[in-house]
C-alpha cells in the first residue's frame, strides 16, 4: 500500500505563494499520475491539478498562478502556488492514481490578511 505524505501548507496573504510538497512512501518512478485535489469547507472536493508522463492539467481557476512538477527520481509530486487568493484557502490532499487510488492525509492552506 502506497503512502502519500503532504507537506507545505500553513497561512499566506493575498498575493502571496506557497510550494507543496507529497512524497510518496514506494519507489513510483514516473508510473500513474500523481496530483492535487482541494476541498473547501462546504464545498465537494475538486482536481486542481494532474501530472503524468503524457498530461498536465489545471483546473480553470488556477490556470497561470499554479504549476504542478514531478520528481520521478524522489517519488514527489510539488505543486507551486502562486497569487493565493482568499478563495485558493482549503485542504489540500496529494494523490497518486495507479492500480487504484491513493490519498494523503492533506495539509491546510489558508490565504487571509
Amino acid at each position: 500500500q502506497v503512502q502519500l505524505a503532504e507537506s507545505g501548507g500553513g497561512l499566506a496573504q493575498p498575493g502571496g505563494s506557497l510550494r507543496l510538497s507529497c512524497v510518496a512512501s514506494e519507489s513510483i518512478g514516473s508510473r500513474g499520475a500523481m496530483g492535487w485535489y482541494r476541498q473547501a469547507p462546504g464545498k465537494q472536493r475538486e482536481l486542481v491539478a494532474l501530472i503524468s508522463a503524457s498530461i498536465i492539467y489545471y483546473t480553470d481557476s488556477v490556470k497561470g498562478r499554479f504549476t504542478i512538477s514531478r520528481d520521478n527520481a524522489k517519488n514527489t509530486v510539488y505543486l507551486q502556488m502562486n497569487s493565493l487568493k482568499p478563495e485558493d484557502t482549503a485542504i489540500y490532499y496529494c494523490t497518486l492514481k495507479y492500480g487504484g487510488d491513493y490519498w494523503g492525509r492533506g495539509t491546510q492552506v489558508t490565504v487571509s490578511s
